[in-house]
């Protein structure tokens, strides 16, 4: 089962997923509950936390340089973590990929920027 290419959410955006507390959360400030569902399979799902990473990423680049770029880096990873669950994947599997890819391609550390695609 193949996933739609997911869209980006700007802030607003909806419906999106939300942390378990975030309707509990709203309801205590306005005194209702907002209206929810529960995502209906497991790719649908998936399907919103891809959503959701983007989200998040799109977050944590607009605060890089503000008191709040760690907060949304732990959404990031919060958002990564229910990946890993859904997909089964044990993270120390996705740490190991992590090394071989730097092994192979290596890291970030010489700060390269690449200014054109070569031809080829």
């Amino acid at each position: 089962m193949s996933l739609q290419k997911p869209r980006v959410l700007l802030p607003g955006s909806f419906p999106k997923l939300v942390r378990d507390r975030i309707p509990e959360i709203i309801k205590n400030r306005t005194g209702k509950y907002p209206k929810t569902r529960a995502a209906v399979s497991g790719p649908e799902y998936l399907e919103f936390l891809v959503k959701k990473l983007m989200e998040e990423s799109v977050e944590l680049a607009a605060s890089i340089n503000g008191a709040s770029a760690r907060e949304e880096l732990a959404d990031v990873f919060e958002v990564i973590e229910a990946i890993l669950k859904i997909k089964k994947w044990p993270r120390h599997s996705i740490v190991n990929l992590q090394k071989a890819k730097a092994k192979q391609k290596g890291k970030f550390n010489r700060k390269f920027i690449l200014l054109k695609k070569p031809k080829g």
